[in-house]
């Protein structure tokens, strides 16, 4: 495993890092995400990303992955672990359950570190903009969650562009660095080569890229149509059956051949084509098996793309 600078700080995160937003919820089985999480570990990933409300049902990935901690990695192996989490989505009902208020930020930190029987998480992340919250406030509540020894940085998650901008700047002001910004990237989604990855790289914050394989679209997944146990076939996932459509499978299937020429299979450069831009500090992949989680850290054997194979890839894609 490799691990890079994140932005201008002193933290290194590796390459792959694993995101436990499926698979590690009450309704999958604890044993086989317990085995992803050791099997990531001795592999190198070091960085494991959770938020409030993953699941189903909201806060169990947070409750498994606690237990997980107590049963292998007690005592100073803590130290070798870069844990996440983070709060704006709806995790409870009624007024404060939701968005960006210093309210809800800290109440949901708190319930975090209960949950996963920890005294601090090392990033914690404002999860979406608010627009009816003032920046300001939402910026102070991630600024007090490090003062107060309950984070170690503090992050952001889709922000836009120019709110990521003021963002850093008022977490400047206060003293807080802004460490991290992690937002939905791939070779099917590419918003935030609109101007973020340059603000970004401007202000000296990191970039972690979450749904890199947009849902398992970028596998072999969907050559032949939707298999079961599929995200698109399992009502609980992201993944809609409209966006699995048949322009989009010929664009893979395309892709996929590209993949094969590099000895690499569709997820493998997905994940490396990513990688080639050194803005990105890591890329956040999901696993539902320990044999899914090694094809994607086998990416790494090949990360160099001839300018030939990027303008083929270009073409495809547009």
């Amino acid at each position: 495993m490799k691990y890079n600078r994140c932005g201008k700080s002193g933290l290194l995160l590796p390459q792959i890092s694993l995101g436990l937003w499926h698979n590690f919820g009450s309704v999958d089985v604890f044993e086989n995400g317990e085995n992803i999480v050791k099997e990531a570990f001795d592999k190198g990933i070091t960085h494991f990303d959770l938020a409030n409300n993953y699941g189903p049902i909201p806060g169990s990935a947070e409750t498994n992955f606690g237990e997980i901690i107590k049963n292998n990695f007690q005592g100073n192996l803590r130290d070798e672990m870069v844990i996440s989490t983070k709060a704006g989505y709806k995790m409870w009902e009624g007024p404060y359950g939701e968005w960006g208020s210093r309210k809800y930020l800290l109440s949901s930190l708190d319930q975090s570190l209960k949950r996963m029987n920890l005294d601090y998480v090392d990033i914690f992340y404002s999860h979406r903009f608010d627009p009816e919250t003032p920046l300001e406030e939402t910026m102070m509540a991630l600024d007090y969650a490090v003062r107060s020894g309950k984070a170690l940085y503090a992050g952001i998650s889709n922000y836009p562009a120019e709110k990521t901008k003021q963002a850093t700047e008022i977490l400047k002001q206060l003293g807080m660095p802004c460490l991290i910004h992690q937002e939905k990237y791939s070779m099917f989604v590419r918003t935030c080569e609109e101007g973020l990855l340059d603000v970004l790289e401007d202000k000296g914050v990191g970039c972690i890229a979450f749904s890199p394989l947009a849902q398992g679209l970028l596998t072999d997944k969907y050559l032949k149509g939707i298999p079961e146990n599929s995200r698109a076939s399992n009502p609980n996932g992201h993944l809609q059956l409209e966006e699995v459509s048949e322009k989009k499978v010929q664009k893979i299937i395309a892709l996929n051949e590209i993949a094969k020429n590099r000895n690499q299979s569709m997820a493998q450069m997905a994940l490396a084509w990513l990688l080639k831009d050194n803005r990105i500090t890591s890329v956040l992949i999901g696993a539902s098996s320990v044999r899914q989680l090694n094809n994607n850290i086998d990416s790494l054997q090949n990360l160099d793309f001839s300018s030939a194979e990027l303008e083929m890839i270009e073409r495809i894609l547009g």
